[in-house]
């Protein structure tokens, strides 16, 4: 009886003891990150602080780190000068395009590629591979040429067409469909669904993070591109957002407060999507290169 009664409160004081062994509020990594972090923030912050800016303060030698006025006259001559939201409806529409497309045509192909047996599977999928290594510059001649027959130039269709689909986005979705378990298709084709049934209701409902990461792959390259709209696209009603800022800067002198200004609204929307869905991006990340 006496060892009973007298064996618990030695466990409980070894639990109560204080742990000896100090641990980090954090990861470790987070002391290497944070520098990092803030190498990468302080372009940002520059940029937007520069958009506050009046010209004397910006044109200032010696530059100086914190402004000393603040202003919102590069907004307002940006709003007032430009068609900046426009542009900026444009940049959405070529990359809510892009995006849509690439989901649909890059899943398909990349799930065709993954699962299904045809000849010259191998030697197709090496062959889309292979169009990653051919420089962009090389085409954009043959790319011009053939669009002009099409009657692509001067419009929206010269931006939204080279971002239909991706070899890419394909080795992408390609990566993540061979990571997924085949039992879980096959259980879908005993149950009597057929291949496009499991692929829609079983397959995409699991490639969620490979689908966001794409979409925000297609997102960045979609709204940043500058030098192929440069050399299709004209006419200002059809200007994307970088098209257009690339307006601001002249040979003699920049208003760097309203270049600034519209870097800014370029920006934003990216940094947002971003944090919004960087949980699923480094999923994706992590699973695709499971399988080869």
């Amino acid at each position: 009886m006496t060892t009973r009664t007298h064996a618990p409160a030695a466990r409980t004081g070894d639990a109560r003891r204080p742990s000896s062994r100090r641990r980090l509020p954090f990861s470790p990594w987070h002391l290497l990150l944070l520098p990092v972090a803030i190498v990468f923030l302080v372009p940002f912050l520059e940029m937007f602080l520069t958009s506050l800016e009046p010209a004397s303060e910006i044109n200032k030698f010696p530059p100086t780190l914190l402004p000393r006025e603040l202003t919102l006259s590069g907004y307002g001559k940006l709003f007032a000068q430009s068609d900046v939201l426009h542009w900026l409806v444009n940049t959405v529409i070529v990359s809510g395009a892009g995006i849509v497309s690439h989901l649909v045509l890059c899943s398909l192909a990349g799930y065709g590629f993954a699962r299904l047996r045809f000849p010259g599977r191998n030697v197709g999928f090496v062959a889309v591979l292979a169009t990653i290594m051919i420089p962009a510059q090389l085409l954009m001649i043959p790319t011009y040429v053939m669009f002009s027959k099409l009657h692509l130039i001067n419009n929206l269709g010269a931006a939204i067409v080279p971002w239909l689909a991706s070899a890419f986005g394909i080795f992408l979705m390609r990566q993540f469909f061979m990571s997924l378990p085949r039992e879980v298709e096959e259980a879908g084709m005993i149950d009597g669904c057929s291949r496009l049934q499991v692929f829609f209701r079983i397959v995409l409902p699991l490639a969620r993070p490979a689908l966001t990461t794409l979409a925000i792959f297609t997102l960045l390259g979609s709204w940043n591109d500058l030098v192929w709209p440069l050399i299709a696209i004209n006419d200002q009603d059809s200007f994307t957002l970088q098209l257009g800022l690339t307006n601001f800067q002249g040979t003699r002198r920049t208003d760097w407060s309203l270049l600034m200004a519209g870097n800014v609204i370029a920006t934003v929307p990216l940094l947002v999507l971003f944090l919004v869905a960087q949980r699923q991006f480094v999923a994706t990340m992590a699973s695709a290169g499971l399988k080869g």
